[in-house]
């Protein structure tokens, strides 16, 4: 019996001067040590694959940005060469307004107000332009003037609009089909 509680004693006092990692040892088990390298190594890969993910997302972001700067200097150079905006009506939910008797239209403003609407047209009407008012689906009503049949003088009569401060440089063109 002496020599089993001999035997006890040195068995827990090897555990306790030697530690788990003589067990781990003696068992075939990876140390503290290893285990936190092990740790580490997880954690570097895990850091590098959220920063491929990272970078992926910005080299994405940049060609989107660059893409919608081009696009933005060929839509600005387009209206640049047609010297205003030409819309088709569809793309506003199409028109109200049950007859337009020209096809072209200079539109100098938009509105979801009424009395807005009526107090451009008689500014308009004021300053020698003949229109009206456009309803379209959408709510939107819209002053037109200057009603023709060809687009040339439509473009030229913008023109000249814009040259004496009577429209607002974003005045398009409507298109009536």
């Amino acid at each position: 019996m002496k020599r089993a509680f001999i035997l006890l004693m040195s068995a827990t006092l090897l555990l306790l001067v030697t530690g788990c990692d003589f067990i781990r040892t003696l068992a075939g088990r990876p140390t503290a040590a290893r285990l936190e390298e092990i740790r580490l190594e997880r954690m570097a890969r895990e850091e590098a694959r959220h920063q491929a993910v990272l970078d992926s997302l910005q080299r994405a972001e940049k060609q989107m940005a660059d893409s919608l700067a081009a696009l933005e200097t060929y839509l600005l150079d387009s209206l640049a060469q047609t010297r205003g905006t030409i819309l088709n009506p569809s793309k506003m939910g199409g028109l109200f307004t049950t007859k337009l008797e020209s096809k072209y239209y200079i539109i100098v403003g938009a509105f979801r107000g009424r009395s807005y609407a009526e107090r451009k047209l008689k500014a308009c009407n004021g300053a020698g332009y003949t229109g009206t008012i456009i309803s379209f689906r959408n709510g939107l009503l819209a002053v037109g003037v200057c009603p023709s049949n060809d687009l040339s003088a439509s473009l030229k009569t913008l023109k000249e609009m814009r040259g004496k401060g009577i429209c607002p440089q974003d005045a398009w063109i409507l298109v009536n089909k």
